[in-house]
């Protein structure tokens, strides 16, 4: 090849690589990162704080790790979109022998000819996202006969072949590809909800179990005591003091606290045994080991959620409106194609070469520039089906599933808001009600030592004692209680306006909204 044709050459590769790095791909996120790390032993039991369960649950949890593969497995699907404007190099190598004859209508005479034929091309094609079909190729030639001389051909050629109306244009040949990454955008949404309902779900479980532990230190210590009382009456009545029938009721009484107690026990243990599946601490069997729960429950009440500032919250950060934002973008770049695809074909073709001939392939590529050879063609092709009813009816169901996604978004936008005014009336119910409890719990307590004086100056039973020590257990009971329900009651309000991994400063796909949607501040 001679000096003269590399300009035109390093010209033409340069046209093919125009838009390589104009659709590079995004990196699909898949980490979901805790605020702190955690190691717990292999073996025995897990002393753990709700934040330590929390980041030991991100860590280990199977579910979560098989979902992280879904933002992986999207950004292929990307990838694949994004190599159709990829260049692409090929080469052939053709050779021929044929033995033929002839004959020559001015002697009658018939020859037999002998050929060889061969043939090399090298050269790179790109399909770019304007709709144009660039093609650079090298080829050469070479071709023997008995009856001619030798002849070799060298050309540089260069084809572009443009789309006019059908697939013409950046905004339809990229959709694909939008598309792809809606999916990518979707995919990390997805995770962050998954994300942030097992976080919910394992704090959820963590304090219910704290709250079961709770119940079996109230339960035996009322159990100690109803059977320290009913010792007691059976001393009494020994010595007279009370009658025998006055034994039943605390008997009775001791009894049922028992009964309570085996329950307490069990649905520890069932918690304790759910909270360690989530958890799949590594090491020992999950199933042989026992936790440690450290966190306190009780904890001051925040002042009145404000109901407008969450519902924004909600509004901009909650992954299942952000995914199906996403979804309804896909549907719109779906009716562009669509429409698109209502036109007919028109491409226009126009290929450029400059030739050389010799008797050998370095004369013939001496002569590409040095002589005026060359070919220019141009043509139009037009295609249109009668009727075109394939591609309206994809037009039609493209906007249908539209309205359908725009419909589907409305009404879950209306979901979220309700779900969110709901949470924050269950967070001002429970704050409430730890208040209440106090309350009902000092009285109980007042209730039972006036009633137990009446009792040791005979102005009242043991059954009457016992109901009222019944009622101050309750009472115990639901103090408790409802410090757990009121962090319970947190962590619904945190999931349902998409702020409970921020709150709990874990890093995770998907924090933003898409283009468009403010973010508010989140505070507290």
């Amino acid at each position: 090849m001679s000096m003269n044709a590399l300009p035109f050459v390093s010209r033409s590769l340069a046209l093919l690589g125009l838009f390589v790095g104009a659709t590079g791909a995004t990196a699909p996120d898949n980490a979901v990162t805790p605020a702190q790390t955690v190691s717990v032993p292999e073996r025995g039991a897990l002393s753990l704080s709700v934040e330590e369960a929390v980041a030991l649950v991100l860590e280990h949890n199977p579910e979560l790790a098989s979902e992280r593969r879904n933002p992986i497995v999207a950004g292929t699907f990307e990838a694949v979109e994004r190599a159709r404007f990829d260049p692409t190099l090929f080469a052939n190598v053709t050779r021929s022998r044929a033995l033929t004859q002839q004959q020559f209508d001015n002697t009658n005479e018939t020859l037999e000819i002998e050929s060889d034929r061969e043939s090399y091309a090298v050269g790179a094609r790109q399909v770019l996202p304007t709709g144009t079909e660039l093609e650079l190729s090298l080829s050469q030639q070479l071709s023997e006969s008995n009856r001619s001389p030798t002849q070799a051909d060298a050309e540089l050629g260069l084809t572009v072949t443009q789309a006019l109306l059908r697939g013409a244009g950046m905004r339809t040949n990229l959709v694909a590809l939008r598309q792809a990454r809606s999916d990518v955008a979707a995919s990390a949404y997805q995770l962050r909800g998954f994300a942030s309902a097992l976080v919910a779900e394992v704090e959820r479980l963590y304090w219910d179990y704290v709250g079961a532990r709770e119940r079996i230190r109230i339960l035996e210590a009322s159990l100690d005591l109803a059977e320290r009382e009913a010792q007691a009456t059976a001393t009494r009545i020994e010595v007279g003091a009370l009658p025998r029938t006055e034994l039943a009721a605390v008997r009775a009484e001791a009894a049922r606290r028992r009964q309570d107690l085996i329950d307490g026990r069990a649905e520890a243990r069932r918690l304790q045994s759910e909270l360690l599946a989530r958890l799949s601490p590594p090491g020992q069997p999950v199933w042989e080991r026992t936790v440690d729960a450290t966190s306190a429950p009780e904890l001051e009440t925040d002042p009145v959620p404000d109901v407008a500032a969450h519902v924004a919250l909600a509004r901009a950060r909650r992954a299942e409106l952000n995914e199906a934002r996403m979804q309804l973008v896909t549907n719109e770049l779906e009716v562009v194609a669509t429409r698109n695809g209502l036109l007919p074909r028109l491409d226009l073709f126009i290929t450029l070469g400059q030739t050389g001939f010799s008797d050998s392939f370095g004369e013939a590529w001496s002569n590409v520039e040095e002589r005026e050879n060359y070919n220019l063609s141009a043509a139009l092709e037009f295609e249109y089906p009668f009727g075109n009813r394939a591609a309206r009816a994809r037009d039609v169901r493209a906007g249908a599933q539209r309205l359908q996604a725009e419909e589907s978004l409305r009404n879950l936008d209306q979901l979220v808001q309700s779900e969110v005014r709901n949470a924050v009336l269950e967070v001002e119910r429970s704050a409430a009600q730890i208040e209440a409890t106090a309350a009902t719990l000092a009285l109980q307590e007042q209730a039972l030592e006036a009633e137990q004086a009446r009792f040791e100056v005979g102005r009242s039973t043991a059954l009457l004692v016992a109901q009222v020590q019944r009622d101050l257990l309750q009472a115990q009971l639901d103090r408790a209680q409802a410090f757990i329900a009121y962090r319970q009651a947190l962590i619904d309000l945190y999931r349902l306006d998409g702020t409970l991994l921020t709150r709990r400063l874990i890093e995770a796909p998907g924090a933003e909204p898409p283009a468009g949607y403010d973010l508010p501040t989140v505070s507290g």
